[in-house]
This record gives structure tokens, C-alpha cells and sequence, in this order.
């Protein structure tokens, strides 16, 4: 590739300028912004060597940047063509091998290179992942997922192969597609299809175990979304439990605004929805504020955020292992203040997009003993084994 050697030290450079505090996704926009004179193939290439770079955690920490993004770069990438220029024939000959076998090749040559230190915190993972491959996970790009609706099927594939994109099946409801897919103007997203990790759609196995003749009035169903973020959950539910009383609920004032929006294309229009900080210890005491009862919460608690590291590996890179005591804290003070909100004979499902025991496995454990819940069904999501993201859910019931 011509220039491979000057978006090295283009990357370098904004590498050099960027501290992980907003998404890495964000920075590049402005930082090309700034720096006008970079065309869209340069902005393609530079920022494919950042994420490249992130991509491998902390195993190139103590390399110089330069050589550390070329192991990266031979490390995640197929496509030896590309940037062939950049390495000589022993790297390019070992280049045909798979991922492992590029990187005990970079071991080999590099001691300073350590696997183990892709992903750091194994040793306080849940239970059911696997270090090893959820680590060597973090060095492949994920897929995007799409959630076909009720009888569109048929109307979404013939779109995307009149459009010429290539996507696989996976189930009757459930394409996969390349990450980079644009779809805006191809389907009719929220409509049609709602773009969804594949891990997130899964969480609807616990949604069709809800039984609706346990409670007393199955006629009037309820459901609060209490941490509804742009509303995937509440789409979901709906598509398979069908009506139901919504409320939908988050801090942020601007996302539910978003919310409203999707929800009107995706045929959502009688819900209520309000702002509120349930993280607010002193919530419960508020008589200005008043929660609603609910047959289902929906509790998709913010988190870590470590099982989607794949798709935002520089949150891998610059993750302190402390902040982990913080957001268990953080979901047990949510918990703590929805959960009264919670009818008889009614269910809670608990959500995490997070790998670590201390708020998956253990705020499970807090939510049995704390509120005498009943558990149901918990477990991982492992989408490090379908290029997705890793989740936690646990269905619980007030008995």
C-alpha cells in the first residue's frame, strides 16, 4: 500500500494525543476534523491502525508504539496485501497462518509481547467464560446483527441482496452481516428489522419463560423498562409477548428522545416515559417521585461494558480493574430502588453486557438474599463464540 509507512506515523501521532476519555469512535471524527488535510481513504487506514492497536490490550504496553501497532496490525488483519510494505518475508510468509498462529509467531520474535495481557482481568471473570477465548476474541471484529420482525424475513433478504450485501442466517429471525454494513437506506430499520446484538436477542429466551397466568390480572400485563437506554429491550418484549402496559425510564434525557423516535417506527405508541437517577439513594423517600408497579422490569443496569470490548477496544486498553467495586455498587443502589416497584407473582430480568462475576454472579446472589427473590434462570451469553458481544441475564420472581 502506498503511504503504509506514513499512516504508522499518523496513528502514532494521534495516539500520542488521545487519553480513552471519550470513545475512540468520537475523537477520530473531531481529531479529522481538525486535520483536514487527511482524505477518506487516509481516514479509513489511519484509524484501522488505532483500533488495530487497541485491539490487543495491554500485551504491547511496553513496546515502542511503532512496532506495537505493526504487531497488531499483523495480528488482526487478513489482509497481508494491504500492508505488506510495512513487514519483511518472514512476517509476510507466517501472515498465512491463523490468529494463533500469528501470534506465537510474534511471541517468538517480540518477548516483550505477552497474550496473556490482551485482556488482564481474568481472574475476576464469572465463572462461565473462558479466559482464553474471550481474550484472543477481543483481536477480531465484531458482527452486525439484525432482528427481523414478524413476517419480514422474506422483505429483508430481498433487500439486502437487491443492494448487493452479503449477510448470513443464522435462525428465522437473526442476520448476520459485516460491521461496516450501512443500512439506512436499504431496510427499514425499527420497521422492518431492528439492529440488534446477536447476544441481546438471546435475552428473549428468558422473556418467553414469563408466564403471564401466574399473576393475578394477566390481562393487564405491565412492564418498566427502568434503564431503557434507545429501547432494544422494550422492542423485544413486545415483539414476544405481545400488548402490554409500558413504562420506560432513564437518566438521560436526551436518549429517551431517541427513544421516542424508534419507537415510533417500530409501531410502540402507547407507553409513558420519564427521567430519573435510580441510583438515588435517598429515592424511595421522594414523595415528588413516583415509581410505577410493574408485572416485569427490565433491568439492563449500566455496567462495565466489558463484554463489548471487541467492538470499543480502546476501553479495554485504558479500563482500571477498580472501577468494577464502582459499578457493582452503582446496579445494587438501581436494584435497591426498582424492585419495591415489583408485584407479587411478578418478574425482574437482570442485565449486564459485562464478563465480570462481581456484577453478574454476585449481584445475582445480592438480589436472592437482599429481596428474597426467587431465581430462575442465570447465566452468560457467550458471543465471543459468534463474533457478538457477551452478556449476563438472570430471570428472577416475587413469589
Amino acid at each position: 500500500m502506498k503511504y503504509a509507512n506514513r499512516y504508522v506515523e499518523n496513528a502514532i501521532q494521534l495516539l500520542q494525543a488521545y487519553d480513552g476519555t471519550v470513545p475512540l469512535a468520537i475523537f477520530l471524527k473531531k481529531y479529522f476534523a481538525q486535520y483536514k488535510k487527511f482524505g477518506s481513504k487516509d481516514r479509513k487506514n489511519i484509524a484501522q491502525l488505532c483500533y488495530a492497536y487497541f485491539r490487543v490490550g495491554s500485551a504491547a504496553k511496553n513496546i515502542q508504539k511503532e512496532e506495537g501497532i505493526k504487531i497488531a496490525l499483523f495480528i488482526t488483519n487478513n489482509e497481508p496485501g494491504k500492508w505488506g510494505e510495512l513487514f519483511d518475508e518472514n512476517w509476510l510468509t507466517n501472515w498465512t497462518g491463523t490468529i494463533l498462529q500469528r501470534l506465537a509467531y510474534v511471541e517468538s520474535i517480540q518477548p516483550l509481547f505477552d497474550r496473556q495481557q490482551i485482556f488482564p482481568f481474568d481472574k475476576v471473570l464469572s465463572a462461565e467464560v473462558d479466559s482464553t477465548l474471550f481474550s484472543h476474541g477481543h483481536l477480531i471484529q465484531p458482527d452486525l446483527f439484525l432482528r427481523v420482525r414478524s413476517n419480514k424475513l422474506n422483505k429483508v433478504k430481498a433487500s439486502l441482496t437487491n443492494a448487493g450485501i452479503q449477510y448470513h442466517q443464522l435462525t428465522d429471525t437473526t442476520l448476520a452481516l459485516p460491521n461496516s454494513t450501512k443500512l439506512n437506506e436499504v431496510i427499514a430499520l425499527d420497521t422492518d428489522a431492528v439492529v440488534q446484538d446477536l447476544s441481546s436477542q438471546k435475552v428473549g429466551a428468558l422473556i418467553q419463560k414469563i408466564d403471564r397466568k401466574l399473576l393475578s390480572s394477566p390481562s393487564s400485563f405491565s412492564v418498566w423498562d427502568c434503564c431503557a437506554a434507545s429501547g432494544g429491550k422494550s422492542i423485544l418484549a413486545h415483539d414476544i409477548l405481545g400488548s402490554f402496559k409500558l413504562v420506560v425510564s432513564d437518566i438521560r434525557s436526551a436518549i429517551l428522545h431517541n427513544l421516542s423516535q424508534r419507537f415510533e417506527r417500530a409501531g410502540l405508541r402507547h407507553y409513558q416515559q420519564f427521567v430519573v437517577d435510580l441510583s438515588n439513594i435517598h429515592l424511595q423517600k421522594n414523595n415528588n417521585i413516583h415509581l410505577p408497579k410493574a408485572d416485569l422490569l427490565i433491568a439492563d443496569v449500566p455496567c462495565s461494558g466489558s463484554g463489548t470490548w471487541s467492538r470499543t477496544p480502546e476501553q479495554l486498553f485504558y479500563f482500571n480493574q477498580q472501577q468494577i467495586a464502582v459499578f457493582q455498587d452503582l446496579q445494587q443502589k438501581i436494584i435497591s430502588n426498582i424492585i419495591p416497584s415489583l408485584n407479587k407473582g411478578g418478574y425482574l430480568l437482570f442485565i449486564t453486557c459485562s464478563v465480570f462475576k462481581q456484577e453478574n454472579e454476585e449481584n445475582s446472589a445480592f438480589i436472592q438474599h437482599k429481596f428474597s427473590l426467587q431465581l430462575l434462570e442465570q447465566g452468560i451469553i457467550k458471543g465471543y463464540e459468534n463474533k457478538a458481544d457477551t452478556m449476563f441475564a438472570a430471570l428472577f420472581r416475587r413469589i
